[in-house]
């Protein structure tokens, strides 16, 4: 019977850490949010939508892997907003001591000023590696 005392409330705090922890991020953080993953995203090879920005600051936020696209061109097209930014992306070896694994990053510069609220319409072309996966982000600061 003391065994029962003991494992109902540690049982309920097992679960609640299990629920709490698995909760998905807040999805608001994220202003807009596309993951490429194979030929079937694109249309010509290039992924297009248009969106609404306010005037604002924004920044591109990637999560690649060692199939993304080594190249993303990312254009932003609108009334007062025409720009094209280039990522490339870069392998960082992780050495372990008894493994070695590799992290990705785009590098490239990844800030957005919009100088006032429009529709820009946003162009993503992998520049011909439509078969990997990549996770394309533009967040709020």
């Amino acid at each position: 019977m003391r065994k029962i005392f003991f494992i109902i409330p540690v049982t309920l705090i097992v679960v609640f850490l299990v629920v709490l922890l698995s909760e998905s991020p807040n999805q608001d953080e994220n202003f807009f949010h596309v993951t490429l993953a194979n030929s079937n995203s694109y249309e010509n090879g290039i992924f297009s939508k248009t969106i609404f920005f306010s005037q604002g600051n924004y920044f591109f936020k990637f999560v690649p892997n060692g199939s993304s696209p080594e190249k993303i061109t990312i254009r932003l097209i609108g009334e007062n907003h025409d720009r094209n930014y280039e990522f490339f992306l870069k392998g960082n070896l992780q050495e372990t001591g008894i493994s070695e694994y590799y992290t990705w990053e785009y590098l490239g510069e990844n800030e957005i000023q919009i100088e006032s609220d429009q529709n820009l319409k946003i162009e993503i072309d992998p520049n011909g590696q439509t078969n990997g996966s990549v996770s394309v982000y533009i967040k709020e600061n």
